[in-house]
């Protein structure tokens, strides 16, 4: 079973990935955790972190097709390692997958422009490159203002110095990939969305992993 996790910047993903994956170790189900981008394992994953630290420009000075591909490359590079993992374990959970590539890629655009990219982006990753699709998808949904609140009190990452990346920083841009998280939710029967807010609480880490487990509970029935 491939189980990916997915939010805007700041939505607790790689938290939330961690302790369902060690939920499911503990339960007995042999489970393996793999984070995209792989910032220092790929040639790809690299790029991704200098295009994240500015190094190509503003998130407008690259047309957000050609920023996919650093994404999707990723993935193609790390594919003998995923579906290793596959085999070896009963559940692979991801923190982040191909549907991230497509709502931050897509929401730069409108329209057509923006379905287009999204197919194109789909195409790429899973017809050309024959990534496997997950079975489950996970959105851990959360405002905005709140998700930056929560990366303003990130420690050092591997591939940035700043306290918010190009991405992180943006607040409107965070608003479009949200909406294009919810369009995808919308559309597909394998998504689930978590809210990470009771109202205008925040719920716990423990709060939010044990709605995870029962959504990933009621998808393995």
């Amino acid at each position: 079973m491939l189980i990916d996790i997915e939010g805007i910047d700041g939505s607790g993903k790689g938290t939330q990935a961690r302790l369902l994956c060690d939920r499911l170790k503990g339960a007995g189900v042999p489970a393996t955790l793999i984070s995209f981008p792989r910032y220092q394992e790929t040639l790809f994953g690299r790029a991704v972190g200098e295009f994240l630290n500015g190094k190509y420009g503003t998130l407008a000075a690259v047309h957000p097709f050609l920023v996919s591909l650093l994404f999707a490359g990723d993935r193609y590079e790390s594919k003998p390692y995923l579906l290793e993992a596959m085999q070896t374990s009963d559940v692979v959970v991801l923190d982040r997958y191909v549907p991230s590539n497509v709502a931050h890629q897509a929401s730069k655009l409108e329209g057509a422009a923006r379905a287009d990219l999204a197919a194109q982006i789909l195409e790429i990753e899973y017809t050309i490159f024959g990534l496997p699709r997950p079975d489950v998808v996970l959105l851990l949904d959360l405002p905005v203002n709140v998700a930056q609140e929560l990366i303003a009190k990130k420690g050092a990452r591997q591939y940035t110095e700043r306290k918010a990346d190009i991405q992180e920083a943006d607040s409107k841009y965070l608003e479009g990939v949200r909406t294009v998280y919810h369009d995808l939710a919308r559309s597909d029967p394998i998504w689930a969305t978590i809210a990470c807010c009771d109202g205008t609480r925040l719920r716990s880490v423990e709060e939010i992993a044990e709605l995870v487990w029962q959504a990933v509970a009621a998808a393995r029935r």
